[in-house]
Parts: structure tokens; C-alpha cells; sequence
């Protein structure tokens, strides 16, 4: 009896499995080809095309393009919200937290379209806010509790204002994806990330603050990942 049980639950959770399967499937190669090549550049066909299956397929899982996207920018917010906590509980310090974050940065870099924040902004709303509403709550949270642990550790001088240094840090960061401000055939987005970071330490750090920073520096030189 017991077993004849188990083959119906099995019947039951097959199909379901094999759905699920499928909207990962979408999923992940949608995330792939967004950061490769931008949102706009792909099609909902070309997806499809991708992954031999087809398009109608796609929109049994997703209403529409809008409806995919969110999914694929809550991969990116999900991933980023596990990275910064892996860093805050495995760096040396609040400056070594930092520097991690754009070794990340960098990494994510190598394999994003930087178009793909502009083309959110445009075309992709609801994708947008929540991009907005991450950046908001946990990336002010992230980067307010460095400055506060920096300030702890005698590396940041007590006198900075957390608030306004905290939106200043998220504002610089994603300004860099504006192609009219940065052109990227000038200034790769890696060198300008860097060069920010660099003057946005030195501007906050106390003379302690100021040494690790340049050990760092001089470590990365050497060895690319601290």
C-alpha cells in the first residue's frame, strides 16, 4: 500500500518537476544572454531559438519581455545581496570589505553588458524600481554599516557624515554605466569603478585608514584578487 502511494505522489510531483525544470531552463539562458549582449538586442525568439524550444513555450511561463526581466534582475539582486554578506563576514576590515566589493564588481564587469542598466531604466520599469528599491535598502544598509565599522576600527574619520557619504557611494557606483558621462571607448568601466573607489577611500580614511589602504593597493598590483 505504502508503495503504491509513493508511485501516485510521484506521478503528481513528475510533471511538476519537468515544469519547473523548463522555467529554469528560460530563466538562467535569459539571464545569460541579457548580461551578454543587453535586453533590448535579444529577442524573445532568439531565446527561444537557444534553448529548442519554442516561443510560445516562453510566454506560458512569462506574460511578456517585462515579466522575464524582473526574474533575471532578482538572479543579479540575489546574487549581489549573498556576495556582500560573504564579504562583510569574511574581510580583515572595512576598507578590505570594500576593496572585495569591487573585485566583485569587476568580475561582474567582465561578463555584463553595461547597457543593460540604461536599457532597464528605459524600457523595463518594474524591473527598474526593483533594481531602485535594492539599491535603497540594502545597498544603503551595506555601505552605511561599512562607514560605521570603519569608523569602529579608527580606519574613517569620525566627522563623516554616513548619510549623505552612503548615497554619494551608491550614486558614483552606478554612475558609471551612464555612456554620457563615461564613454567606454575613453575610460573602461573597471578603471573609472577603480579610480572612484581609490579617491572615495582616501577622501574618508584617518592616517591609519590611509596605510591599509596603500597595503591593499600595493597587494592588488601583485595579486589581482585580495
Amino acid at each position: 500500500m505504502e508503495t503504491l502511494v509513493t508511485n501516485k505522489v510521484s506521478l503528481v510531483l513528475s510533471p511538476l518537476f519537468m515544469i519547473m525544470e523548463i522555467q529554469e531552463r528560460i530563466l538562467h539562458k535569459s539571464h545569460e544572454l541579457f548580461m551578454r549582449y543587453g535586453i533590448r538586442s535579444v529577442s524573445m525568439d532568439e531565446i527561444a531559438a537557444h534553448l529548442g524550444i519554442s516561443k510560445k513555450t516562453i510566454y506560458q511561463f512569462y506574460e511578456d519581455k517585462d515579466a522575464l526581466v524582473e526574474d533575471v534582475i532578482k538572479i543579479e539582486i540575489d546574487r549581489n545581496e549573498t556576495e556582500c554578506a560573504s564579504q562583510q563576514n569574511s574581510s580583515d576590515n572595512a576598507i578590505h570589505e570594500v576593496l572585495l566589493a569591487v573585485n566583485m564588481m569587476e568580475e561582474l564587469l567582465k561578463v555584463m553588458n553595461p547597457a543593460v542598466i540604461y536599457e532597464l531604466e528605459k524600457y523595463h520599469p518594474k524591473a527598474y524600481k526593483k533594481l531602485n528599491d535594492h539599491k535603497a535598502k540594502f545597498l544603503y544598509d551595506t555601505i552605511k554599516e561599512n562607514l560605521e565599522r570603519g569608523k569602529r576600527e579608527g580606519l574613517y574619520r569620525e566627522d563623516i557624515n554616513t548619510d549623505i557619504l552612503t548615497r554619494f557611494r551608491i550614486g558614483t557606483t552606478f554612475f558609471i554605466f551612464n555612456p554620457d558621462v563615461f564613454n567606454p571607448g575613453k575610460h573602461s568601466h573597471t578603471a573609472v569603478l577603480n579610480e572612484i573607489t581609490e579617491n572615495f577611500l582616501y577622501g574618508i580614511a584617518t592616517a591609519k585608514g590611509q596605510k591599509i589602504i596603500q597595503k591593499y593597493l600595493s597587494s592588488k598590483q601583485k595579486q589581482p584578487h585580495l
